[in-house]
């Protein structure tokens, strides 16, 4: 692939979390930054143990229990950014930004019971929203071509194609200028 590239324009402003709304099918789901607490934890292992393997993209989430917490020890590490959605006490969904370089990589996952529901939408604002009052300047993502609908779900919250030269697609979005970030 090509060096990243970046919109000069900076994306319109994200709330962060917390917020809480009600979805497509009437569930009412809270968007909470991560807490880091064993409780937190198991309750994200469990959905992604449930997680249909069809619905698995780019090889994550990983298959198995072992997999998955070694996984997730990365990417709710300390340096990562995470928020999650919660349907009373279930996980709905999770959205986390790894810092690579001077920017961060985005991935987000909507159990399969709630997704097409509007929550991947309300998650990743959160998760920008979070990420943009911690001091990130730019995101990016990569997505398979075909997968349309989580293209389109990404155009519709700001990201630019940058790279399209594979089977994958390049997204990127700035979230502030760079005499901004802190």
């Amino acid at each position: 692939m090509s060096p990243r590239t970046y919109s000069e324009a900076v994306a319109d402003p994200y709330e962060a979390p917390p917020l809480s709304f009600t979805d497509g099918d009437n569930r009412t789901i809270e968007l909470r930054a991560y807490d880091g607490s064993d409780e937190e934890l198991e309750a994200l292992v469990e959905m992604y143990d449930a997680f249909d393997p069809s619905d698995r993209a780019q090889g994550i989430p990983p298959g198995r229990e072992d997999r998955i917490r070694d996984w997730l020890d990365n990417i709710l590490g300390d340096d990562c950014l995470n928020v999650v959605a919660w349907s009373d006490d279930e996980v709905a969904g999770h959205a986390t930004l790894v810092p690579d370089g001077d920017a961060y990589e985005l991935a987000i996952f909507v159990h399969q019971d709630y997704q097409r529901a509007g929550i991947g939408t309300r998650l990743i604002k959160a998760l920008l929203g979070h990420g943009r009052e911690s001091g990130v300047e730019k995101v990016w993502l990569t997505v398979e071509r075909w997968n349309r609908a989580a293209v389109g779900l990404y155009k519709t919250v700001g990201f630019e194609t940058s790279d399209a030269e594979s089977f994958e697609l390049e997204m990127t979005i700035r979230l502030s200028e760079p005499d901004e970030a802190a």
